[in-house]
């Protein structure tokens, strides 16, 4: 959430930037300036009536000390009068911070410079390319094929139990699903990470905390009857882990990981994107976060792109590195890296990391801050990253690593599996 002093102190500079998200902000932060105004001139007059309301008290006590009882009920008139005029301009300005909050939870984040314009993803930047893209055998088949082949993931049996979109891992997939999260958690943690084990469903202040709420509310699985949500990354619970907190300047940077399901609706999505392990309701993903000094975050993005680089790399997976344009940015993010992986068998881009700094974003949202060197507070910078969503890892090893006599699991994995073949 964009903090309103900083939309009075720049305004036209952030409706400048918006508009790379081809977004004509500028009526909706002169809005959130109006209703400021007006809030802090109520502000004024709950003072001034306050004011007046404890000077009249403090007379009062005095003449009754006095033995002027009769001045002293003509004033007490007059305090009942302020008390009615406090509650109105109570009631007003609690109206008026509520408006304001609102329509502040609606603007989304204004993008770095370095973000380059465009409507969709269409117009991302390619900033570098990695990996040989290897040459399939004749008869080379999609995962989709292939899992009902070696019969290790079974989508007819997670839309008989729940609906589409829920496979079940079978035998040997299951075995290389388990497998991928150990490892990458296990890489995670040796480069710093704590690893954390949270709930799976958040409530609504978690969801508005890290900016998934209202922006992403008809994308989340919500069970209504406890008003709870079913996280759509382990970024929601991981980073609301701290929200409320004041720290320490030496408690930075705060580096978390985390396994969880994720859980999408995924609303209006259609098509051969959707096919097999390429889009689903229900994932596993291994998180990457930190909570960091804003001196430092520019730094602490760049150490996250190699490292899920460096990931890619053991797998031995063709990947390329996208810079997400303002049409495709998301919401909450400032700047954010695509990591995707070459399928071979399907010859597209699969997306499998994204990498964002969110800088002072969700950080107002969570009252996420931290007490500098000169003992003032001020907001911390949160960052995450997927390292790695499983899927469409998979679905490239499965298609990447296929022979014609079975699939070679990346020799990264064959300590985590047990095997190096599934046949």
């Amino acid at each position: 959430m964009l903090q309103i002093a900083a939309i009075r102190e720049h305004k036209d500079a952030y409706a400048t930037a918006l508009k790379k998200r081809n977004l004509d902000a500028l009526p909706m932060l002169e809005e959130a300036i109006s209703i400021d105004e007006q809030r802090r001139s109520i502000q004024a007059q709950l003072d001034e009536t306050r004011a007046k309301s404890n000077s009249l008290s403090k007379e009062i006590g005095m003449l009754f000390k006095s033995g002027k009882g009769a001045e002293a009920n003509e004033l007490k008139a007059q305090t009942k009068e302020l008390k009615v005029k406090e509650e109105e301009l109570k009631n007003a300005s609690n109206e008026a911070i509520e408006k304001l909050q609102t329509l502040l939870y609606n603007i989304p984040n204004i993008p770095q410079d370095s973000v380059p314009a465009g409507n969709s993803d269409e117009d991302n930047e390619v900033v570098s390319q990695h990996g040989d893209i290897p040459q399939l055998h004749e008869n080379a088949q999609p995962h989709w094929e292939l899992v009902k082949k070696y019969d290790i993931i079974d989508f007819e049996l997670g839309t008989k139990i729940t609906g589409a979109g829920f496979p079940v891992y079978k035998n040997k997939g299951a075995r290389l699903q388990r497998a991928l999260i150990n490892y990458f958690l296990d890489k995670n943690t040796a480069a710093g990470y704590t690893e954390m084990q949270v709930p799976h469903l958040v409530n609504e202040a978690s969801g508005y905390g890290t900016g998934q709420l209202p922006d992403k509310e008809g994308q989340m699985y919500h069970v209504g009857i406890d008003d709870l949500y079913l996280i759509p990354t382990a970024e929601v619970p991981i980073t609301n882990l701290y929200r409320g907190d004041l720290l320490e300047a030496k408690d930075l940077p705060i580096a978390m990981t985390g396994y969880t399901p994720c859980f999408r609706r995924e609303a209006g999505s259609y098509g051969s994107d959707v096919r097999g392990l390429n889009r689903l309701h229900q994932f596993d993903k291994v998180e990457i976060l930190r909570i960091e000094h804003p001196d430092h975050s520019d730094a602490a993005l760049d150490a996250m792109v190699v490292h899920v680089k460096n990931i890619l790399e053991e797998l031995q997976l063709p990947y390329r590195i996208l810079r997400l344009c303002g049409g495709d940015l998301g919401f909450t993010s400032t700047l954010t890296y695509d990591f995707e992986v070459y399928s071979t068998a399907q010859e597209k881009w699969l997306e499998v990391s994204s990498v964002s700094n969110f800088k002072t974003f969700q950080s107002n949202r969570l009252k996420l801050r931290f007490r500098n060197s000169e003992g003032k507070t001020e907001l911390a910078h949160t960052l995450n990253g997927s390292s790695l969503a499983l899927p469409r890892i998979l679905a490239g090893i499965l298609e990447n690593y296929q022979t014609e006599n079975g699939i070679r699991i990346p020799d990264a994995l064959v300590p985590y599996c047990g095997f190096d073949t599934i046949d």
